[in-house]
């Protein structure tokens, strides 16, 4: 047990550092900020904060176009401010990892701007370059996330160049060696200086097709016409990300990480549905690739035991010696507990049961800041968009804004204490309702219920430790089982608003957090009902 990994039963705590705390009134959380906030992080129980892009950028992207890989933006403060930060959580016992961007740059960082320049400059080959076609069209027919072609046509070269996401995110070229080594070398800047490991953005997109071949649709029912409000989304984007040679790169980094002590990257994997979980078990298999991935599979509306199930299960099949990470939201999804609130007695009902179901599953747990207040989305009028997927999509896609807003701290003070300033989103009063200070004061909220069942997942060893078992019970209930040494804990939830019974043969009792009942081997879970039962012996749950 000493040589277990830290990372493997770690709860990571996820900062938007736009959002977290202004230390300077300008209305942008910083730095500094985040340092006078680590407490509230620690007192949570969690092991490690994940902090979204704080490198140098023009901020198209807000932070994920890079323009300096090796440099902290002055909107978010200095090398120093950094250190400081770092130097305070690891005093709080509280790991860092921080975003890497590594597939694309800003058409601000120097590397582009000298490949740019011309075809024969040393990084000419640097980002994926391409002439027109005969017509003057784009090489291939991929698309951009954000909306048109995936190809900017530069009049200085007289070719295109691709960008998955903005114009001005250009993608790196990784079938260039020279590009490895340089992305390699400025991850082993952050090494160097203390840092604990990376998250790693859209990691399944950093390779494309050499041979720059064009997608094939999206496969979809015979007759079925599929519209997309992201065009993106009308092909199988099996030519511009998910290449097998990508393997071949993260294969280099975990080599960097392993000269390295306690060292973890958990990496991103965009995509969905089945695909998105294959890939997961691909990344993170043997002892070679990613310590663990994600995917979006969880930050759906989907809301369903089989659903969940299916996620676990698919991973463990795929990958039985490979290490999930989970989670409900991040900054580029819509808050779950407005996501799913409709199947919950209540929004704060919704928050505590995916808590305590989330925190059930094996594997590492992410948390995005404001889960543990319950918050929800923001509604966002079109004037006050900054993300640029909206901007242009808009009312089709509402954006990420929403996900977004400030951290709220004291319900009375301005801008719910967030900053002195104009904040770069809006507070409103529905998120300023879930200040810390006000559930700080209610012992029966959800910050305390969120503290409750991390330290009940750190102190139980079938939640840290139990392998995972799923019981076939009806809907809308998810049940499974943890166990490890002779020990189980058997954990079931309500999907749904009404109350559900199940009958309980063998000796159980209720442990930890729970909203139900059980008396003489009846098990009654109220509407978004949840409870975790610990025996040794063999116990049987049926409707």
């Amino acid at each position: 047990m000493s040589t277990r990994e830290w990372w493997r039963d770690a709860v990571i705590y996820q900062i938007y550092p736009r959002s977290y705390q202004d230390s300077t009134g300008d209305g942008v959380g910083d730095l500094p900020g985040i340092t006078r906030r680590l407490p509230h992080i620690a007192l949570l129980g969690v092991d490690c904060i994940w902090l979204s892009p704080i490198f140098t950028s023009p901020m198209a992207d807000m932070g994920y176009d890079v323009s300096n890989y090796t440099d902290i933006d002055p909107l978010f403060g200095t090398l120093d401010d950094f250190d400081e930060m770092l130097k305070t959580a690891h005093d709080l016992g509280l790991k860092v990892i921080v975003d890497q961007v590594l597939s694309h740059t800003s058409d601000q960082h120097p590397w582009f701007i000298e490949s740019r320049k011309d075809r024969d400059n040393p990084k000419a080959d640097w980002y994926v370059w391409a002439d027109p076609l005969e017509d003057g069209s784009p090489p291939t027919n991929w698309h951009s996330h954000f909306g048109g072609p995936a190809w900017e046509y530069d009049a200085t070269r007289r070719q295109y160049y691709q960008h998955n996401f903005l114009t001005s995110q250009p993608d790196l070229n990784f079938n260039n060696p020279d590009v490895q080594d340089a992305i390699l070398d400025t991850c082993k800047f952050w090494l160097d200086r203390g840092l604990d490991g990376f998250r790693l953005d859209t990691v399944n997109y950093y390779v494309h097709d050499a041979q720059l071949r064009s997608n094939p649709p999206a496969p979809r029912p015979e007759g079925m016409i599929v519209m997309s409000s992201d065009l993106f989304g009308m092909q199988d984007n099996i030519y511009n990300k998910n290449r097998p040679e990508n393997v071949l790169f993260i294969e280099r980094l975990r080599a960097l990480t392993d000269q390295y002590d306690e060292i973890m990257m958990v990496g991103e994997v965009g995509d969905h549905g089945q695909r998105s979980i294959d890939l997961m078990a691909d990344y993170t298999k043997g002892n070679g690739r990613l310590h663990m991935a994600y995917s979006f599979a969880m930050l759906s509306d989907e809301f369903t035991p089989a659903h969940f199930r299916n996620c676990i299960e698919s991973f463990q099949a795929g990958a039985p010696d490979g290490h999930p990470e989970w989670s409900f939201s991040n900054h580029d999804v819509v808050r779950h507990v407005s996501r799913w609130s409709k199947y919950a007695v209540s929004e704060d009902a919704m928050a505590r049961l995916s808590a305590a179901m989330l925190f059930s599953f094996e594997g590492t747990i992410g948390i995005y800041q404001g889960e543990e207040l319950g918050q929800l989305e923001t509604v966002m009028e079109y004037h006050e968009l900054t993300d640029a997927q909206a901007i242009r999509y808009w009312p089709g896609i509402k954006g990420r804004d929403g996900c977004r807003t400030p951290m709220v701290w004291e319900s009375d003070a301005p801008n719910a204490g967030f900053t002195d300033g104009t904040p770069w989103l809006p507070i409103k009063a529905p998120q300023a309702a879930h200040a810390v200070d006000l559930q700080e004061a209610a012992n029966d909220s959800v910050l305390h219920f969120y503290r409750d069942i991390i330290a009940f997942r750190r102190e139980h060893p079938c939640m840290t430790r139990g392998k995972t078992t799923f019981l076939d019970l009806p809907d809308p209930v998810l049940g499974l089982r943890r166990s490890v040494d002779g020990r189980h804990l058997t954990c079931l939830f309500n999907l749904r608003a009404d109350a559900v019974t199940l009958q309980v043969a063998g000796a159980a009792g209720i442990t930890g957090p729970h909203h139900a009942t059980l008396a003489d081997g009846t098990l009654t879970l109220p509407g978004s009902g949840l409870v975790y039962l610990d025996h040794t012996d063999d116990v049987t749950i049926s409707a």
